[in-house]
């Protein structure tokens, strides 16, 4: 029984780092945050912190990765409730961006700002963005496959998706995640062979 309670706790305790962790890499910037951050916000010593998360290296890939798996879970329940054809699937995935960049605290990508800080020193946080936008890009091209819609359709959606969470960040607004979901409206309607109004 003790067993099963200390791994209970141990599973809390990385909870409360990784909530730690990604408040405050999230809001201020990983570099801007050390390890002593992090301890004070999650209220665990210094001490267990490096038990669970030997560097920051380490912690900020545990926190990339399970941000990679919240997100990516959050856009599949999102996507599979929209109503209609395979199409509008497609389609919800803008929508979904739209409501992300219309959250208060929403400050652009947080793989893309790790990357920007770290990709080029830090393997461990190079290898978890990528890992993302692969991952995120083979969702897309599942509901291309879906939707009956060439293969290569993905990649462009990735990209129209990956400039809007860039620019929204940078503008403030959430409108960019419209002007991408009619873009890629015109993209299916191009590879269909037809012309119809925006989405």
């Amino acid at each position: 029984m003790r067993q099963g309670s200390t791994t209970l706790e141990l599973e809390a305790t990385r909870e409360r780092v990784l909530d730690a962790a990604e408040e405050l890499y999230y809001g201020r910037g990983v570099q801007a945050v050390g390890m002593d951050a992090v301890r004070t916000a999650s209220g665990v010593s210094l001490k267990r912190l490096y038990q669970l998360y030997p560097s920051k290296a380490a912690l900020v890939e545990a926190y990339l990765r399970r941000r990679d798996a919240r997100l990516l879970d959050g856009l599949a329940r999102y996507v599979e409730a929209a109503p209609g054809p395979p199409e509008e699937r497609v389609a919800a995935v803008f929508d979904w961006l739209y409501e992300w960049f219309s959250e208060p605290d929403y400050r652009g990508c947080a793989f893309i700002n790790s990357y920007g800080e770290l990709g080029a020193t830090t393997p461990e946080v190079a290898a978890a963005a990528r890992a993302h936008k692969e991952a995120f890009q083979r969702y897309l091209a599942g509901l291309v496959e879906a939707a009956d819609l060439p293969a290569a359709l993905a990649a462009q959606l990735a990209l129209l998706a990956e400039g809007a969470i860039t620019t929204a960040a940078i503008s403030g607004t959430p409108e960019p995640a419209r002007q991408a979901r009619a873009a890629a409206r015109v993209l299916m309607d191009a590879a269909r062979g037809a012309v119809g109004p925006p989405l």
